[in-house]
């Protein structure tokens, strides 16, 4: 599985390998049951420390994207991705209305915030 770290990225590493992992969950890269490899392999091939994986991990289970059995591993959860994609999109939904709010009361026109986020999001 290829995880690319960017030390310059203002995201601390374990959400950069937990972002990294949703994504080829959602995108069905990795799918339902497969393994995942272990904290320690993943930190040997990193090059970081396992108790980064383990947070990474620990943050995927919490968000029931992986399920880790004791003394056999983590696999990706079998789980509903419709589901999953509108929790994301209802966190998405609260976060922009926080940005409108900004807008709003600081009198930042609508196509002025439009143009924001379609940088951000082409970054």
């Amino acid at each position: 599985m290829e995880i690319v770290i960017s030390n310059s990225s203002d995201k601390p590493i374990y959400e950069q390998i937990s972002s990294q992992i949703k994504n080829k969950i959602m995108n069905g890269t990795l799918e339902a049951g497969e393994m995942l490899p272990s904290m320690r392999a993943l930190a040997k091939d990193l090059h970081i420390s396992v108790i980064t994986v383990q947070r990474a991990y620990e943050d995927l289970t919490r968000d029931g994207f992986i399920e880790t059995v004791s003394g056999k591993g983590s696999f990706v959860a079998s789980q509903n991705k419709e589901f999953i994609q509108e929790e994301q999109l209802r966190k998405a939904e609260e976060l922009l209305q926080q940005v409108v709010d900004i807008g709003r009361s600081h009198g930042i026109s609508y196509e002025q915030m439009a143009n924001i986020l379609k940088v951000l999001y082409e970054e």
